[in-house]
């Protein structure tokens, strides 16, 4: 049982946080370069922001928003 227990530990160490050990170890040359994974998400989230916004406003241009108090089952 030990092993198995090892086994995760070795794997979460040595191979699924790799690219995390990797960035860390580049944060001492380049600041930028270590967070680029925070810098495409934010990237990636303000694109889905955008397109939410634009999607509000066009069902409020149409009026096809249920504006009403029971638009959602647990309003009521």
């Amino acid at each position: 049982m030990t092993a198995f227990f090892k086994g995760i530990k070795y794997f979460f160490e040595e191979i699924a946080f790799a690219p995390y050990d990797y960035l860390r170890h580049l944060e001492l040359s380049s600041w930028w370069g270590a967070n680029i994974a925070t810098w495409i998400m934010l990237v990636v989230l303000f694109g889905f922001f955008f397109y939410w916004v634009k999607q509000l406003i066009k069902f409020s241009k149409e009026g096809t928003e249920r504006v009403d108090v029971t638009a959602h089952s647990f309003f009521k």
